[in-house]
């Protein structure tokens, strides 16, 4: 047990705890996952996960990690993408998201490598693969800087980093912004997904999470090259992309 702390969303909690709750926050939401994301995002997030594959650089043969893979929207269209010569391995710590992402690989044909696993603690060798993404994850994870020095390790050298996830929109955007994270998100949540302490725990995260510039930072701290930043629906959701020498 450890005694550092952290938080979770707006609270702070130890590092244990935190890593207890977040998982019981994905248990909870698993079953409903989808169907939130289509209504929170209005459908949004497909677009944006179409953008990430396309700055990807994924291509037929190519080898992909996708860590934090939860219901596996983007690790589908990575293997589509990456066709049957290529590998694309799906991760995430929690298995009740991990299993519903398996079952909709499966739905559609595509078999996949899967691995419950910490981000922080990636159980691949150095140099591995060509692309690692992580979408809408890496702010719940404790320690962001050792997930993206992870993530930075198992990538071959040339190879890209991508991170799609919320960030800081517009600043004219904010307050409405602010109105429907706090009032209608919870509210989707309690009588869509039946756990309305859920999704104010993911209103809060997004807020804790570092702004388009710190992530950035960040990246380049990892070891990754060239790191850029694209803003999608006004900021609400920023890709960026990195390389590794």
């Amino acid at each position: 047990m450890t005694d550092k702390t952290t938080h979770f969303g707006y609270e702070n909690v130890s590092e244990d705890e935190k890593a207890r709750r977040v998982g019981a926050v994905f248990k909870s939401v698993a079953p409903s996952y989808d169907v939130m994301n289509d209504l929170m995002s209005l459908g949004l997030h497909r677009v944006w996960k179409r953008f990430a594959l396309e700055l990807s650089g994924v291509r037929p043969g190519s080898r992909v990690l996708d860590v934090a893979s939860g219901s596996g929207d983007l690790a589908r269209a990575f293997a589509k993408r990456a066709g049957p010569e290529g590998e694309v391995w799906m991760t995430d710590i929690n298995a009740a998201m991990l299993s519903v992402g398996r079952d909709k690989m499966i739905d559609a044909g595509i078999f996949p490598p899967l691995a419950i696993c910490d981000a922080e603690k990636l159980p691949f060798r150095d140099d591995a693969f060509d692309c690692v993404s992580v979408a809408f994850g890496l702010r719940n994870m404790t320690h962001k800087d050792r997930a993206l020095a992870e993530m930075t390790r198992v990538a071959r050298p040339g190879g890209r980093v991508i991170v799609l996830e919320f960030s800081r929109p517009w600043k004219p955007l904010e307050r409405a912004y602010d109105a429907y994270s706090f009032s209608i998100l919870p509210a989707l949540g309690k009588y869509i997904a039946k756990d309305e302490a859920a999704y104010r725990y993911l209103a809060e995260s997004i807020r804790m999470h570092p702004d388009q510039e710190t992530l950035k930072s960040m990246m380049e701290s990892a070891g990754l090259m060239k790191v850029e930043y694209f803003n999608l629906t006004a900021g609400v959701v920023a890709l960026h992309r990195g390389y590794k020498a």
